[in-house]
């Protein structure tokens, strides 16, 4: 269960993240953080901390079986 918490948050906080980078790219528009460059250097990290997070999960449960 905790495995699948993992995974799911890290899926998360992935999409999360590509939204910010995209909204910084000036990609999607609509937000305050669209075209500023802080949030497109921000998403791609909060991006990278979520597939570290999933990638924890997968491992976990590939080890537990």
């Amino acid at each position: 269960m905790k495995n699948a918490l993992l995974i799911t948050v890290g899926a998360l906080i992935t999409i999360v993240g590509l939204i910010f980078a995209l909204q910084g790219f000036g990609i999607i528009g609509g937000s305050y953080m669209s075209g500023d460059s802080s949030w497109a250097i921000i998403g791609p990290l909060v991006a990278l901390a979520g597939l570290v997070i999933a990638g924890v999960g997968v491992r976990r449960l590939r080890s537990a079986s």
